[in-house]
């Protein structure tokens, strides 16, 4: 696969989903709640965001990180998910996630 047909998948939190609606993204969260294939997940910034989950997906972690599109700036439909353990500094997930996004930074990275 050429490097421009890769579709580049930044790393956001749930302020940021707006900027980034119909795009593929990956969103570091808590599962607060699984009812289904629907799950309810808190950002990195505290924000709650609805996830279409996969069939069979495993959310069994309390953190992960989800690949997905973006919906609606409060929901995700997911492509996939990486289990990230139960212990993760949200705080410092959500700082890095607003440096890669600070203009100072982003086109130096992206």
């Amino acid at each position: 696969m050429a490097d421009e047909d890769r579709e580049h998948t930044p790393r956001v939190n749930s302020a940021r989903l707006a900027d980034f609606i119909g795009k593929t993204i990956r969103l570091p969260c808590k599962v607060l709640k699984v009812d289904g294939e629907r799950l309810t997940v808190e950002a990195a910034d505290g924000g709650q965001v609805a996830v279409n989950a996969t069939p069979n997906a495993d959310v069994s972690d309390t953190f992960i990180e989800v690949i997905g599109k973006v919906n609606s700036p409060s929901s995700i439909q997911m492509l996939a998910s990486i289990s990230m353990g139960s212990d993760l500094d949200m705080k410092l997930v959500n700082d890095t996630i607003e440096l890669i996004h600070d203009r100072r930074f982003y086109n130096r990275m992206f």
